[in-house]
């Protein structure tokens, strides 16, 4: 199945800055597939077949954990389980952490959005709480407007930047 896909969306895990979910036994992409499980995702049996068939329930594409290690979720063509109404043309990226990230998982996901890019060029790079609903109907989603607080950082300001983050956002060694 191909798809076309016409966004990328940062989020984050909501998990202690910091700590890293990963182990040697599970990956932090395995954890999220728990997480996801407990709340009710699952992902279509041809699509567990085809692709990471010890994930059912992850709704993201990537996660990216604390040491900077990338772990996939679903498959690129597998419609996600991340944001609400915009999933059969996204891509999902997870940070785990909140609002602090360390500078491995900021350089995984330089490099990822930049590789994204790259095979979908032009595609608009968001965080999850700009997809909420402009309230107010001005045009521009406020933070009284958020649904979500998530990836915890301004993605367009981040791009605007180069993909370097606001020293606030980068976790103290």
């Amino acid at each position: 199945m191909s798809r076309t896909i016409n966004l990328i969306v940062i989020h984050c895990a909501a998990s202690l800055n910091g700590k890293v979910l990963g182990a040697a036994s599970k990956s932090a992409a395995a954890v999220i597939d728990q997480w996801h499980a407990q709340r009710g995702f699952h992902r279509q049996p041809a699509a567990i077949a085809a692709y990471n068939p010890d994930l059912k329930a992850i709704g993201y594409h990537f996660v990216l954990d604390v040491d900077g290690t990338k772990s996939t979720g679903r498959a690129l063509d597998e419609i996600g389980a991340h944001v609400a109404g915009h999933n059969a043309n996204s891509i999902g990226i997870c940070m785990v952490g909140t609002d602090q990230y360390s500078t491995a998982q900021w350089g995984a996901l330089a490099s990822l959005v930049k590789a994204l890019l790259a095979k979908y060029p032009g595609v608009p790079v968001v965080g999850h709480r700009d997809l909420s609903p402009d309230l107010n109907g001005d045009g521009t989603i406020e933070p009284s407007e958020w649904t979500k607080t998530c990836p915890g950082f301004t993605v367009a300001a981040w791009l605007a930047a180069g993909m370097k983050p606001q020293a606030k956002n980068i976790l103290a060694n």
